[in-house]
């Protein structure tokens, strides 16, 4: 039940919710082009990233110098059921 919880409160934000929409259209992205996209900082957009990966509905990987994010290969269902929600 707890993480069920984290899971809700982390989607439980609009900027989060338009960063899993941005992501399901693009595949991935770096915190810059999402920054872009959401037009919010690179500072607040990196937060949101990071409480995202943190209940596990982004995945992160870093390449040279930037960090790419994209959706989870394996999220909790009920992430998957509302990424799969959002247009």
């Amino acid at each position: 039940m707890k993480e069920l919880e984290r899971i809700l409160k982390a989607l439980a934000n609009k900027r989060r919710l338009a960063i899993v929409k941005h992501l399901k259209k693009a595949k991935e992205a770096t915190v810059g082009d999402i920054a872009g996209e959401i037009q919010l900082s690179f500072k607040a957009t990196s937060k949101h990233l990071g409480i995202l990966s943190a209940v596990d509905i982004l995945e992160r990987e870093q390449r040279s110098l930037q960090v790419w994010y994209k959706i989870s290969s394996a999220p909790h269902p009920v992430a998957k059921y509302i990424s799969n929600s959002l247009e």
